[in-house]
């Protein structure tokens, strides 16, 4: 849709080989690739992540606490992973001395070599790993397991990330898809092979595949899977109202939402008849799944934390230059056969640095992580120790690296984290590293204390922690800052749509209401401009980031966010609200003389026009709107639909206008 759009502007791309007949349309296929979101991602953030609440938002989720469920201590939810076979046990990892170039390579049992990756540039003092998952062991695992769950009586669920682990996670989601339907799967294979079912896609693909089938063989093979539910066991839904369960499609249970989501709600996940019950969290590999396990252990002996004391728990994630496993897109295989799966290195030497025996069907890979970002990442664990910018910043801080003893990759990471931290002058600070499973049961109970803890982590578990503690603390993990301090220099200050755009822009389009909230944004703004005002000693850019914080603290209280039904205050109407919010504060602070010159007739229009303002932004709402595309959308008519009021854009245009004393 996306590529006909733009081919119907007049854009000269070409249309996507879903199935590539021929070397041309392979290309294509490579290049649309380089653009997607999982590509992209790794590349704009080439810095170190720096993620933690907003004072104004802390100070929030303190006075108006959001709902915790509540945890049963005979509660049975727990984590379930393998005991042998899975990443973790297979993990090798060396710390290379110069600059090298190498390659990947199957060699097969009878001697002949495959390459799957001709050219691996590798730099002087990264960290390079290598690791397998075996196929027979994670087989044997859900087949245990989901015995297991039956036998206790709780609802089998499996807890990955396909759509950020594209490779490895979406073949362990197939596995598990067959292992729980597995005599679905015997006793019609000749009939999915010919339909071309791909367990990799979930139950979800089984279904759409079926659905060609005269109706007589396609509701055999529905019974058959019904009866599948009663013989294996109870399984978790995602959409109980729809019938779709936990293994209908691999994107629908990503980990780091599935997890905290579940955790928040006392430790329940919904079965089919749209009751919560008690859950086995299937988490295969070992790398992470302990810290989940952790603090379900905590808060079953202690309780929901309370949103109204709990401590903060920022974080500082080792992720520039594509480090660890989110990184290792490009260096995950299947194993076509058995053999050996080794880099070695090009230029004629051969030497193998890592490698492995493997079997056909076991999942191989290999990470690097860099070393000019590991030294960037201890140095800003430092700073943000340092800096304790909470709201309680009476409290004592501690920093916790969380790096596992038993992880080869984590032991080169900790010799690098010892060898650098002396330089970045620690003394006086509160910095410790820890196993993960020690470092979660440790934050968990600062936490319940009040007590605030900065999570020093690699990717991964920067990704499933920034959701964890946010969702924990403040219901969700949209209302954090997301900093990345670039290498380069500069910062980059993210907000996220948390896959919600699509449904937002659609409503916008068909009835003239944005229900997005633009929270993110206004956090990003002021911590970009704060960071100005630190950087460049700005004192204007220091007085409009300390306003902006505090104008967000009252949007927040007076609960000014958009309302999703139209005909109510929308995402305008907030930034209506925020602006006016913005420049009394403006108007009211001293230490910049000229910013509350400049500001003070604005924040008197914004007041005196309320009325007015608002109802405009009412009127426009109810009606289909025309952005000129979805996808591309047409600047002209979006800067319209999106500045519907012209008494708030006369008083904006005039503070434009105000000349010097607005400007930073």
């Amino acid at each position: 849709e996306c590529i006909a759009e733009l081919q119907s502007q007049g854009f000269a791309v070409p249309t996507y080989p879903e199935d590539p007949k021929d070397d041309k349309e392979k290309d294509i296929k490579a290049r649309y690739a380089k653009v997607l979101g999982s590509a992209v991602n790794p590349v704009l953030r080439e810095g170190n992540s720096d993620r933690r609440a907003a004072v104004s938002v802390k100070e929030y989720a303190f006075k108006y606490p959001h709902s915790m469920g509540k945890w049963a201590p005979d509660c049975k939810t727990h984590v379930a992973s393998m005991h042998y076979g899975d990443f973790y046990s297979h993990e090798k990892s060396v710390c290379l001395s110069e600059a090298c170039e190498a390659r990947i390579e199957l060699v097969a049992e009878d001697g002949s070599v495959s390459v799957l990756k001709e050219k691996l540039p590798l730099k002087a003092g990264e960290v390079l790993d290598a690791t397998f998952m075996s196929c027979e062991a994670l087989r044997a695992f859900y087949d245990r397991e989901i015995e297991d769950a039956r036998a206790k009586d709780v609802l089998f669920s499996l807890h990955l990330k396909a759509t950020m682990m594209k490779i490895s996670d979406p073949i362990m989601f197939g596995h598990c898809v067959k292992a729980y339907f597995k005599d679905v799967f015997a006793k019609y294979a000749d009939t999915f092979a010919k339909l071309g079912v791909d367990a990799n896609n979930g139950l979800g693909d089984v279904e759409a595949n079926i659905a060609s089938l005269p109706e007589a063989e396609r509701k055999a093979i529905q019974d058959d899977i019904k009866a599948t539910y009663a013989k294996q066991g109870k399984m978790a839904m995602v959409d109980s109202s729809r019938g779709i369960t936990n293994l209908h499609v691999p994107s629908d249970i990503i980990i780091d939402n599935s997890m905290p989501t579940a955790i928040r709600g006392g430790g329940k996940m919904w079965n089919a008849d749209d009751k919560e019950e008690d859950f086995k969290a299937c988490i295969p590999d070992r790398c992470y799944a302990g810290v989940f396990q952790e603090c379900i252990e905590f808060c079953r002996k202690n309780g929901a934390f309370d949103p109204k004391t709990m401590g903060s728990c920022p974080n500082v994630g080792l992720m520039a230059q594509k480090a660890e496993e989110y990184g290792s897109h490009p260096t995950t295989f299947e194993a076509a056969t058995n053999g050996t799966i080794r880099i070695v290195l090009n230029g004629g030497s051969n030497k193998v640095l890592l490698g492995h025996r493997v079997r056909k069907g076991d999942i191989w890979r290999s990470c690097q992580t860099k070393d000019a970002p590991i030294k960037d990442w201890v140095k800003l664990a430092v700073v943000r120790c340092r800096a304790n910018q909470f709201p309680n910043n009476g409290k004592p801080c501690k920093a916790i690296f969380w790096l596992d003893p038993g992880r080869a990759h984590d032991c080169a990471i900790m010799d690098k984290v010892l060898k650098y931290l002396p330089e970045f002058k620690p003394e006086g600070l509160d910095i410790q590293i820890m196993s993960p499973e020690e470092a979660m049961r440790l934050t968990c109970q600062r936490a319940k204390d009040g007590l605030n803890t900065i999570t020093v982590t690699g990717n991964v578990l920067r990704d499933y922690l920034t959701d964890l503690f946010p969702i924990l603390e403040l219901g969700t993990s949209s209302k954090m800052l997301s900093n990345v301090p670039l290498l380069a220099g500069g910062g980059m200050y993210e907000t996220g749509a948390g896959g919600s755009a699509p449904k937002h822009v659609e409503q916008f389009t068909k009835e003239g209401h944005l229900r997005w909230d633009s929270l993110g944004e206004y956090l990003a703004l002021t911590s970009s401009i704060e960071d100005l005002g630190k950087e460049t000693g700005n004192k204007k850019a220091a007085a409009v980031a300390a306003a902006l914080d505090k104008a967000v603290g009252t949007f927040l209280s007076a609960n000014k966010n958009p309302s999703r039904k139209v005909k109510e205050i929308d995402n305008r109407g907030s930034h209506y609200w925020v602006a006016r919010y913005w420049a009394e504060e403006l108007a009211k602070q001293q230490e910049v003389p000229e910013l509350h010159t400049a500001f003070a007739a604005a924040s008197k229009g914004l007041q005196e026009n309320e009325a007015n303002v608002l109802q405009e932004m009412l009127d426009c709402q109810g009606a289909k709107v025309d952005l000129g595309g979805h996808y591309h959308v047409d600047t002209a008519k979006t800067n319209a639909a999106m500045n519907p009021s012209a008494t708030f854009n006369e008083i904006i245009a005039r503070i434009e206008q105000g000349g010097a004393d607005a400007k930073l």
